[in-house]
This record gives C-alpha cells, structure tokens and sequence, in this order.
C-alpha cells in the first residue's frame, strides 16, 4: 500500500505532531508500505527555516526509508493567528498541488491540529479519486476560541461549516482521544468512521537512565530537587500560572526548575522569571528531540499543564507517555477528564486543579519532601508506560489504512457494476 500524508510538522521539527507522524511512518515502512509525506521546510516553531534547509517551492529528500517532499510556505512564528493562517493556508495551496504529482498512492492522509491540512487532503483524494482520511489530534476551531485568539464570530462560523465537511466528507476519522471522539460525533452522521487511536511512546528512545552528572553540572543543579516542564510554550499551557507557583517556592532554596523548549509564551515567561527574579529557575531553550530523554532524566518531577478550559478535558498531552516510560512521576494540573484519569488510574504521578498557582506549589512542595512517594509513582509510571507503544498506535492506524482502502475499493467496484 503506498500512503500518501500530508502534514505541516516533520522532522527535524519535534513537536507533537511530527514525532507522531514520522514515528508511525517508520514503522510502516518497516511493514512493507511506501510512505510519502507532503510537509513544509522545518521551520516551527520560530518561524526560520532551519539550518541546512532552505525555503525552496519542491525539494525531495528520504528520510528512514520514507519519502518526503518539501514544499514552499509562508513561515511566520507561532504566535499570531492571521499570520499562522496565512502560513496554514499557503501550505494548503503548494502541498495540494505537490500532492497530486505523487505517483499511484492508495490512500491520503492528512493531520490537524489545524484543518487547512485536512483540506489539503480532502482536495487531493476527491482530484486523486482515492480515499480520504483524517486525522483530529485537536479540535478546531473550538480550541481557537477557547484559548482567546478569536472571539465567537462570522470566521469562525464559517470555520465550524469547512470543520463539518470535512468529517462528512472523509472517508475515516482518527482521533487521538476518546473524548475526542465524543466532542466530534454530533457532526458526524456514521461514528463507524471514527477510530480513536491514542498517542504512545518510542520505547527504543525514552527509557530509564541515570541523571546527567554532565547537564547538572552545566545548569548548577546539585542537590537539587529539580521540576521540569519541557514542551512547546504555547498559549495553551498555564505558564504564567506556573511562575506564579514557582514564585510562592522562592524559600525553598532545595527545589529548582527548568524550562526547555520555545514557544509563543516562551519570552514572556522569560520575562516574567527576570521580573519577579526566581534565581531556582534556569530557562533552557529548544533542544534537539534526540535530547529530550536526557533533560527528562535530569528531573525528579515533570509538570505538565494546560489552561482551565472545557476543551481541554479532551486533550491527552503525549508528553505523558514518555514521562511514564523514563519512570518520572508527573504534577497534572489540567481540567478533570481523559487525561488526569490516566494520571490517575495508573498513580503515575499527583493531579491538582489547573490554573490555581497555590495548589501546585503545595503539591511540589510536598511531593519534594516525599522520596519514598516519588519512587512508588516513578515504579507505578514504568509499569504503565507498557500499555501506551508507538509500536501499537502505528499499527492501529494501519489497520484502519487498509480497511479504509478495501471499503473504498469495494464501493467503487460496486458502482462501476
């Protein structure tokens, strides 16, 4: 089977979206599958195209046996919402048309988080005649308003409309949550088409090890009771909430924090921690995703947060699963739902109530001072770290590949008749 997919995050981008589209790639090819990815030139989330790269209009290249064609787009940082659209929709144009010049694939996917993508894929399968699916690994553009970019208005109206064609128009759905799924299925007149295929972790790059004696030493953290959030610093994360705990911990000499990544909060975050001069924080920056497991090893407890919204019930951060896999308890504090069930279920780590700075600081303070608690969650986030493989996410969604393809074909044979 030869799957085309088109995404605008691939590496060497790392954020969530491309690591889960090349880590399930991979291992189709691995299969046996051809894979070819339509994407930009990396240059998330800064907006610059990376070094070595250059913002060319088709460039070709293989990439552990996939194929991945690159195509130009309006680069602009992850920060503005009318500037992002113009970057979304300039992809949606070149990677339609790229796409079409693919020789015999058998199937198109396209991935959120936003759904100019997802129209990319739609235009590409009805000009193909092949079938179409998609996947929703964020609901928009409900998740736009949620997060304040846009008010409630015509746009986004009219975004809602292309939302709902979407769903109608593919042929199968992939969610990554299961709330997801229920969040989306009153838009969706046949829920047979959806399939929920939750997030994992590559087992082969995050595992236990011991504390980098070398990056303690470089950020001066001996002794340290150190507390990490390392992610994209979005606009959905909470960060300024989680200064302001860090800021009711100035006391406690023991306890130190790191940020590593960027994002569009990351300068005011920066600026908030010189403002309010919290000497235990050491602001990192972006870091190869090769990287990742050594910066999650040097912590004793990952904070993973997300703003006070309804919305983000449904989210399941996949940071999550790789805390789990390298046996690092997690401080959850993002609204009840899927997420902090899982959190819960498997006593991987502590949940508290989002966007409420006093509760956190207390938990940190109290898990810091538990040893013997941190190791029972570390044990508890190794052995559920079992249940969430890349390995059988990839294989998931390649079995709703190839059932989807054999529908296709089916009614199609059945039509000519």
């Amino acid at each position: 089977m030869h799957i085309l997919f088109l995404t605008d995050n691939f590496p060497p981008e790392s954020n969530a979206p491309a690591n889960r589209t090349y880590e399930h790639a991979v291992r189709w090819v691995r299969a046996g599958h051809k894979v070819t990815v339509v994407t930009c030139f990396p240059n998330f989330p800064s907006g610059k195209v990376f070094e070595g790269y250059k913002n060319r209009w088709y460039s070709k290249e293989q990439m552990d046996g996939i194929d991945v064609v690159r195509v130009k787009s309006y680069m602009t940082a992850n920060e503005r919402f009318l500037r992002r659209s113009l970057d979304y929709i300039s992809f949606m144009i070149t990677g339609s048309v790229a796409a079409c010049f693919i020789r015999k694939p058998d199937v198109v996917v396209a991935t959120s988080p936003q759904f100019f993508c997802g129209l990319a894929g739609m235009i590409v399968s009805a000009l193909r005649r092949k079938p179409f699916v998609i996947e929703i690994r964020d609901i928009w553009p409900a998740s736009i308003v949620a997060l304040g970019v846009m008010k409630d208005s015509l746009v986004i109206r009219i975004l809602e409309r292309l939302e709902k064609l979407l769903y109608r128009r593919a042929d199968s759905i992939v969610v990554v949550t299961h709330l997801f799924k229920d969040e989306i299925s009153p838009s969706v007149l046949n829920l047979n088409k959806i399939s929920v295929v939750l997030n994992g972790v590559n087992h082969d790059l995050f595992s236990p090890k011991p504390k980098p004696q070398q990056l303690i030493e470089q950020h001066a953290l001996q002794g340290k009771f150190i507390v990490g959030y390392i992610g994209t610093h979005g606009l959905a994360h909470d960060l300024e909430n989680v200064v302001a705990a860090i800021e009711q911990l100035q006391d406690r000499e023991d306890i130190a924090f790191i940020f590593v990544g960027v994002g569009a909060m990351r300068d005011t975050i920066e600026e908030l921690v010189d403002e309010k001069k919290l000497k235990q924080v050491r602001m990192i920056g972006q870091r190869p995703r090769e990287q990742m497991p050594d910066y999650l090893a040097l912590c004793d407890l990952s904070l993973i947060p997300l703003r006070d919204e309804p919305l983000f019930a449904t989210v399941i951060p996949s940071k999550l699963f790789e805390c789990m896999a390298m046996g690092l308890p997690v401080l959850m504090a993002v609204p009840k739902g899927e997420a902090t069930s899982i959190v819960e279920t498997t006593q991987c780590g502590e949940t508290v109530v989002p966007s409420n700075p006093q509760q956190m600081a207390k938990s940190i303070a109290e898990l810091a001072d538990a040893p013997e608690h941190c190791q029972h969650l570390s044990q508890s986030a190794l052995k559920a770290a079992d249940h969430y493989s890349r390995d059988a996410a990839a294989n998931k969604m390649l079995l709703v590949l190839e059932q989807t393809v054999e529908q296709y074909d089916s009614s199609s044979e059945s039509a000519a008749i």
